[in-house]
């Protein structure tokens, strides 16, 4: 299934999408069951997730009842952001996309190291050793938790933070789990994943490095704003092929690259059941499965620019795009 959140102006609605148009998921229970109590009829209306939570047979039965329908007329109300994600933790599953990186970031930040490393490579026809990821990438899933409040949707307006000059976009496959999670096994952590979305996890670069060398986490290199396509894609549909989608990015309307997600170190389990480690984790909580290979601007030192317009997409997820401005400019 297909799910977005649109405004009325007096609250959310969840509708799905048939194929020939959007219906409001409300509309469809009741047709269902007419005896569904107010409170669980307004929350799986209005609460994306919580719809995602509800059993896989009542989900089944809302798809095979819209078939039924007719789509809504015109386009009411202003698509928004499909939830609001409860938290965020990214992780970084692919070691191309690392290796690459960290080779763009020697060429644009370290030009004593670039012919060392050039030249190393050149010689042996094996990537730089110190390109690789930390040894504990090998070991287990790794992430970082980032602001969960500053993400956008599909069609807003990005602002270029004042202190960088180096802005990035980063292809990313996301998803939102819908079930409670604590020591869980990759099994159980798979099976609580609710829906998937395109996600960009817009980087400061030039901060990001003086960050990063701190021994800390990114900071402001990475919490001024995220972004995710305003559908939903439920679980069933991408998790048997979601390590074969094909994935692009555009700036300005020209392609600039075309990857996969292929290859990942880690499943999708394998994060949850490291990420629910003596934690609890909540239904609505958010997760990226780091940049897909050639997914980022850092990989070939090419960055964004006030005017840009990035959209990137994967292939039976979905797509984004945003514009991205001065800071200045925004409202």
């Amino acid at each position: 299934m297909r799910l977005r959140r649109i405004w009325d102006g007096a609250t959310p609605i969840v509708q799905l999408n048939t194929g020939d148009g959007w219906i409001d998921v409300r509309e469809i229970l009741t047709r269902l069951s007419p005896r569904f109590p107010e409170d669980k009829l307004a929350n799986w209306s209005s609460d994306l997730v919580a719809l995602l939570g509800t059993p896989a047979s009542l989900r089944a039965n809302l798809a095979d009842a819209a078939r039924e329908l007719l789509p809504n007329a015109g386009e009411a109300g202003i698509a928004m952001i499909p939830f609001e994600p409860r938290s965020y933790r990214d992780f970084m599953l692919y070691e191309r996309h690392a290796v690459d990186a960290a080779r763009g970031f020697v060429n644009r930040f370290m030009p004593k190291l670039k012919p060392i490393v050039r030249g190393y490579e050149a010689v042996t026809g094996r990537d730089f050793p110190k390109l690789r990821p930390n040894p504990l990438w090998y070991r287990q899933p790794v992430y970082y938790m980032g602001n969960h409040l500053t993400f956008v949707t599909d069609g807003a307006d990005v602002p270029i933070p004042s202190y960088t000059t180096a802005l990035d976009y980063e292809l990313e496959l996301g998803f939102v789990i819908s079930q409670s999670l604590f020591n869980a096994s990759p099994e159980e952590g798979e099976s609580a994943i609710g829906g998937f979305v395109v996600l960009n996890d817009f980087s400061a670069r030039d901060v990001q490095l003086e960050e990063m060398s701190s021994g800390f986490g990114p900071q402001k290199a990475k919490h001024f704003g995220s972004a995710i396509s305003n559908v939903v894609v439920t679980a069933d549909e991408v998790l048997p092929c979601w390590q074969s989608l094909k994935g692009y990015v555009k700036i300005n309307g020209h392609l600039i690259t075309e990857t996969t997600s292929e290859g990942p170190r880690w499943s999708l389990g394998e994060m949850l059941a490291q990420a629910s480690r003596s934690e609890r984790l909540y239904p609505g909580e958010f997760f990226g499965t780091g940049t897909l290979p050639g997914g980022s601007g850092i990989e070939r030192c090419q960055f964004l620019l006030e005017g840009d317009t990035v959209e990137i997409g994967i292939c039976g997820v979905g797509s984004l795009t945003n514009r991205i401005i001065g800071e200045q400019s925004r409202k």
